[in-house]
């Protein structure tokens, strides 16, 4: 290798350990400031203030300061959501509702999606940090993924959406384990019955660990973690937020964030 070829590769690698280390920065920076955030409400306080002063013209009110409270990021075009869980609540709801179980058992998932699934079946919601409302066709229960208070084979509907990537990495005051997921999935297929349909889904695409936020998944491993169970179905969002009815896993093998939802039965 001649003297040129030699100083190319070695600006090339510097060139590649410089962005690595820029977006490792901005990384723990957006855990206490977004940066995206922040820029888009810097950018967004001039036409607050005008609006401010327009309003205080046209009403003729005295606005106090201490009393303002400023909102600089919901003038957008559309309304925003956020593709896996819109979509994967939105499914399983369906799911559920089609199948029409005499109770249904979630694990961890959203509290919107839990709280109307009650509109059709009882829900039992178990969580680390219990849910506490009083609402009809609802209970909430203490309890962990890894240790979940049913006996075995006894649930007949169950969930558990965008949770089991975050067991044991210590972001819910959980211990830490490397084998968090697949302890977890290990405890859901103890619990679900003979018939019984559990819905689940996680971050799939390259595999990787994002602590200590969650892990993603290779799409195609994640029914090898359920041996007793039969995958039926399988739907998900890709990498552009589009949401797929009907799939194969490996479609979406080769995603950087996207969202596997499989349906498996016993």
């Amino acid at each position: 290798m001649n003297v040129l070829a030699t100083r190319r590769l070695r600006w090339r690698s510097l060139l590649q350990a410089a962005t690595i280390a820029r977006y490792t920065v901005y990384h723990y920076v957006d855990a206490i400031a977004p940066r995206h955030d922040v820029v888009d409400a810097l950018r967004s306080y001039p036409r607050y203030l005008r609006d401010r002063r327009r309003y205080r013209q046209l009403s003729g009110q005295r606005l106090c300061r201490y009393d303002d409270n400023p909102q600089l990021r919901d003038w957008t075009p559309t309304s925003p959501f956020d593709p896996h869980y819109t979509y994967q609540d939105a499914w399983a709801a369906r799911e559920i509702f089609g199948r029409r179980p005499a109770r249904h058992v979630d694990v961890g998932s959203r509290v919107s999606y839990v709280m109307g699934l009650t509109a059709f079946v009882p829900v039992v919601f178990i969580d680390l940090r219990p849910l506490e409302v009083e609402f009809p066709n609802f209970e909430s229960r203490a309890g962990t993924l890894l240790d979940l208070p049913f006996e075995d084979r006894r649930v007949e509907s169950l969930s558990c959406l965008h949770v089991a990537e975050h067991v044991g990495l210590g972001r819910y005051s959980d211990p830490l384990d490397a084998h968090g997921t697949e302890k977890a999935a290990g405890e859901l297929e103890r619990v679900l019955a003979p018939g019984g349909q559990l819905y689940f889904s996680v971050p799939v695409g390259r595999p990787r660990t994002a602590f200590n936020a969650h892990r993603v998944h290779d799409p195609r491993a994640v029914p090898a973690l359920f041996p007793e169970l039969r995958l039926e179905a399988f739907a998900g969002v890709d990498d552009g937020g589009t949401f797929h009815e009907e799939l194969e896993p490996a479609a979406l093998a080769g995603c950087e964030w996207a969202c596997g939802f499989y349906r498996f039965s016993r």
